[in-house]
């Protein structure tokens, strides 16, 4: 019987060849997904990984007075910056190689040609067209981005500072969709009142260089504002934050996703100034009556200064966050110069200089000498006249207190020279003068005390003289005082003989009002006076009350210089002076007056310069009185000091000599001037003034040059993009080469720009 053969070996063969293979397709099905299929996605995210650093920048602290007003902060500013290096890839990206420029470059001392991206064909051709369609396109000054591209590639470049909010909201509702082109809000310096201090607060801008050590440290780099004069600049290691970070994420395509994570920026110290904000407003108010001036007002029981201003000043919020090249060359051709902190300048002090001399005469015990004038008193072989002499009179025999009434000179050419000038040299570095002050503005002039030992170092020619002596007691010749000089020496006489620092700077405080110590636990502005002599060493108190006297006399007596500071119902003692000057070769006249009130219990001391005025009863005396009297009524509550936005002063004719000063409002009680006035001395001789520096060149943004103008949609000529190049063929995997390239879908052709991603500086925004 012939036998069945039997299939069930192989059909097990066969099931199992059916399950490899099945085991087998489905590893080769699940490579190629992984490796084809998502070969893209997994390569981004290896290749992807790395993160984009951008700086933040820190936020700087405030500037307060006295009573907590804040004259600076900051506030939100909107900009639209261009990420270079991202433009050049996008350009690459869209369109292809770049356009090259070469430049001319000195590498190691030697001259060589150096090719780089042409950003501004790139900008013109790529950016710009997309935001004229939007009509957000500006004029810019190409020759300015090419060189920020060369030197600050890390570094944003700034093409819209300060846009409005129409401007930004623009941005935000079309979204630009163009890579490298971002909204930035900063933080800038805001300037509460204008013109206000200006002087005193300076102002801020961008550091001349780039710390390139620290940039290396980040992809992009947006640096802090620095503080480039005056407290701005003083202050800036406690004003200035700490800058934060922001991470972003970065696809394998080189564009920047999103933010992965953010440390925000820490906010700087708040700086107090011993300034009361209501009488620095009254002080520039009544100083603005002349063209040419300052004034300073200073408490004479500690030091602290109250007041203090120029005339002509400038907005600080002009130069935020750069100045604009029509406004820098206003400022620039202004002859007065108004970035000239006057009050901080030396100017021959006139006969205010008449107290240190008297006080001179006090140390030497003198307080009862009495001289004659003649109308005025030989030296050599020259005569020096008394001013009386110009009107034909004379003073006859005087003492002190009447010579200082009067202002004699005939009398102080003669108290000096019985004194000796070493005595006057001696009394006049005790009370500060010929040296700088130390107060944190920008270009402190020092002054000059002359002597002896000067005249060797300066004129190693000429040999001091008798006459030289009575130049100097009537505070001419080489003698120079700053304004907050003469305060000072003015509150040393008012308190009773402490000669104290001026002090701007009351505290620093950090964001919860809390004092801001040192390392040793100290704050980091010492909280008490410092105090700079002490006349009552040398002088008793009979001696300094001989001087006050007299300074009250000039006052509240008939026939006194300063009759037109006076008040009627609080006793004011002061000192006009009248002088001859010399400004770059040019003869001027300074008109002075120095005070302080009440005379029993002085709260404030006054000085009061004016350039071009004809003398000091006249001119600079109704400018004090009238910060006298504002202050004291606002005290007692009888005026009301509003605190308001103050434009530049920029008075019409700076250069016009003042016969007299006149406030219309003053009311009834302002006394009638006086019948003889103080007048500079025909026989003087003119110090050259010291004026202060006005400050380092503002960063000044230059008009649109040919390159940056925008040419309108109407001429603008159609710009065609170059074709990209194909790619180049790419080396086949093993399953591309098995089941043959990855099939996709026929890509339709490109129609608007892509949505716009986040910048480096922000997130994507999304429209509701």
């Amino acid at each position: 019987m012939k036998q069945r053969r039997s299939f069930k070996p192989r059909l097990k063969i066969q099931i199992v060849a059916f399950v490899m293979l099945l085991g087998m397709g489905s590893i080769v099905a699940r490579l190629w997904w992984v490796q084809v299929a998502r070969g893209a996605e997994w390569t981004a995210k290896v290749r992807g990984s790395s993160a984009v650093t951008v700086r933040i920048p820190s936020v700087r602290g405030e500037i307060r007075d006295r009573n907590g007003v804040a004259l600076v902060q900051n506030r939100a500013s909107y900009q639209v910056d261009f990420y270079l290096p991202e433009m050049v890839k996008g350009y690459r990206q869209r369109v292809g190689q770049p356009p090259i420029t070469e430049y001319r470059a000195t590498i190691n001392g030697m001259p060589k040609d150096m090719k780089e991206p042409d950003i501004v064909k790139i900008v013109n051709d790529g950016v710009v067209p997309r935001l004229d369609d939007l009509d957000l396109a500006r004029d810019y000054n190409a020759s300015r981005l090419q060189k920020h591209f060369r030197t600050n590639t890390e570094v944003p470049y700034a093409y819209l500072k300060d846009i409005d909010f129409e401007t930004m909201a623009k941005f935000s509702e079309h979204d630009v969709g163009l890579p490298g082109v971002d909204i930035a809000i900063k933080p800038v310096r805001s300037y509460v009142y204008g013109a206000l201090a200006s002087h005193l607060l300076g102002y801020v801008g961008a550091p001349n260089d780039t710390n390139k050590e620290e940039a290396r440290k980040f992809t992009f780099f947006q640096g802090d504002v620095e503080g480039k004069s005056n407290v701005e600049k003083a202050m800036d290691e406690y004003l200035r934050g700490k800058p934060g970070i922001r991470y972003m994420k970065r696809n394998a395509k080189g564009t920047i996703e999103g933010v992965l994570k953010e440390e925000p920026p820490q906010a700087g110290g708040n700086v107090v100034l011993t300034i009361d904000a209501r009488i620095q407003a009254i002080t520039e108010e009544a100083l603005r009556a002349v063209g040419r001036g300052a004034a300073v007002v200073v408490d004479p029981n500690n030091g602290d200064i109250l007041a203090m201003a120029s005339v002509p000043s400038f907005d600080p919020n002009k130069f935020v966050p750069s100045i604009k090249a029509k406004d820098w060359e206003v400022i620039r051709a202004n002859n007065a110069n108004p970035l000239v902190n006057r009050a901080i300048s030396a100017f021959p002090p006139g006969s205010t200089f008449k107290l240190v001399t008297a006080l001179a005469g006090l140390r030497k015990g003198l307080a009862s000498a009495r001289y004659s004038c003649g109308g005025g008193v030989g030296y050599g072989n020259h005569f020096f006249r008394c001013h009386i002499a110009e009107r034909g009179g004379t003073h006859g025999v005087i003492g002190l207190a009447d010579a200082l009434k009067v202002s004699c000179n005939s009398y102080f050419y003669q108290m000096g020279n019985a004194a000796g000038i070493n005595a006057i040299d001696e009394t006049g570095k005790t009370l500060g003068l010929g040296q700088a002050t130390g107060i944190e503005t920008t270009s402190e002039q020092p002054g000059v005390l002359p002597s002896p030992d000067w005249m060797r170092v300066h004129y190693p020619r000429e040999r001091w003289t008798s006459a030289y002596t009575a130049n100097v007691s009537i505070g001419q010749g080489y003698v120079l005082v700053s304004p907050i000089q003469l305060a000072m020496v003015y509150a040393t006489v008012a308190n009773g003989g402490v000669s104290y620092y001026p002090r701007l700077i009351k505290n620093v405080v950090d964001l919860e009002g809390k004092t801001m110590l040192n390392d040793r636990g100290e704050p980091v502005i010492p909280q008490a006076p410092k105090v700079h002599g002490d006349l009552r060493v040398d002088f008793t108190r009979e001696q300094i009350d001989a001087a006050r006297q007299g300074l009250w006399k000039v006052v509240n007596e008939a026939g006194g210089t300063g009759s037109r500071a006076r008040l009627p119902t609080v006793q004011v003692a002061g000192k006009t002076g009248s002088a001859q000057a010399m400004t770059k070769g040019k003869s001027d006249t300074i008109a002075w007056f120095a005070c302080y009130a009440p005379y029993e219990n002085p709260k404030y001391a006054i000085a009061v310069m004016v350039q071009g005025g004809k003398g000091g009863g006249a001119v600079a005396a109704p400018v004090a009185n009238r910060i006298m009297e504002r202050t004291l009524a606002m005290e007692e509550g009888r005026f009301d000091a509003q605190l308001a936005w103050l434009e530049p002063a920029n008075h019409p004719a700076p250069f016009a000599f003042i016969e007299g000063v006149d406030f219309k409002d003053a009311g009834p009680n302002v006394p009638a001037p006086p019948a003889a006035d103080e007048t500079n001395s025909p026989d003087a001789q003119s110090g050259e003034i010291q004026m202060a520096g006005a400050g380092p060149e503002p960063e000044v943004e230059p008009e649109a040059d040919a390159r940056g103008q925008v040419a309108r949609k109407a001429q603008r000529p159609v710009q065609r993009a170059q074709p990209v190049a194909p790619p180049p063929p790419q080396k086949q995997n093993f399953f591309q080469r098995i089941f043959g390239p990855r099939r996709t879908a026929p890509q339709p052709p490109p129609a608007a720009p892509p949505p716009r991603r986040p910048g480096p500086g922000q997130q994507r925004r999304t429209n509701p």
